[in-house]
């Protein structure tokens, strides 16, 4: 199984493996940094969401309805956009709980950062994925600080999405600590470079990753897609 991934800027992700297409974090619409739009993305069959704030739940109700996609997320994401959008298909799930992909799953993983919706309301504890398709294990970190039990979760993954904006999430020393920790054999930097609080030198986090860690740093372009 090949896996196609594309960063579609900020904290959102294009996952491709064979006929199923997954969308993380979908933030295009109002988005400075995108370069794609909702209608660029073709068919999903599954939108994964890590916690609700705005940035991260921009463009979840119509991808959704539009496409009859899955959406994966916590107990109070489902039921907010099933009352409020009507969203049809959905797995609610909690902190470390498990649930089954085409070709493979995904764990529901701790992250230490806050969820609330652009209506005030409570938006359940926030997340991480470890996807799992075929053999290869993806850890997208998404909104957090660094923990250490994300050494228990994605201990040497194939691949580690990791946050360095800093500010809202760990930045760069932080993302270091992590990788550390988990050595992962690639890792890829998300939520950065959106806005002029979260601007950040990518190129400058891969060469501390390259001198610091065992592992392998991949730098993406808005748009620009790497295959497993």
């Amino acid at each position: 199984m090949t896996i196609k991934m594309t960063w579609l800027s900020h904290g959102s992700w294009l996952i491709e493996a064979d006929s199923t297409r997954i969308v993380l974090d979908p933030f295009l619409s109002d988005n400075p940094a995108a370069k794609a739009t909702v209608e660029d993305l073709g068919k999903i069959t599954h939108v994964l969401v890590s916690h609700a704030h705005f940035d991260h739940i921009a463009d979840v109700a119509e991808i959704a309805n539009a496409h009859d996609a899955t959406l994966v997320a916590n107990f109070e994401i489902v039921q907010w956009f099933q009352k409020n959008h009507a969203v049809r298909n959905a797995v609610a799930m909690n902190t470390g709980g498990k649930t089954s992909l085409p070709g493979g799953d995904l764990l529901l993983t701790p992250a230490l950062h806050s969820s609330s919706f652009p209506d005030g309301s409570y938006g359940g504890c926030p997340g991480g994925f470890v996807v799992r398709l075929g053999r290869r294990r993806i850890y997208f970190a998404c909104d957090t600080a660094y923990f250490s039990d994300m050494v228990h979760f994605a201990h040497r993954v194939d691949l580690a999405v990791l946050p360095i904006g800093d500010l809202f999430t760990m930045g760069i020393d932080e993302s270091l600590v992590a990788i550390k920790a988990i050595e992962p054999k690639r890792v890829l930097p998300a939520h950065y470079a959106t806005w002029p609080p979260i601007e950040q030198d990518a190129e400058r986090w891969a060469q501390r990753v390259r001198t610091e860690t065992n592992s392998e740093p991949l730098v993406l372009d808005v748009g620009g897609s790497i295959s497993l």
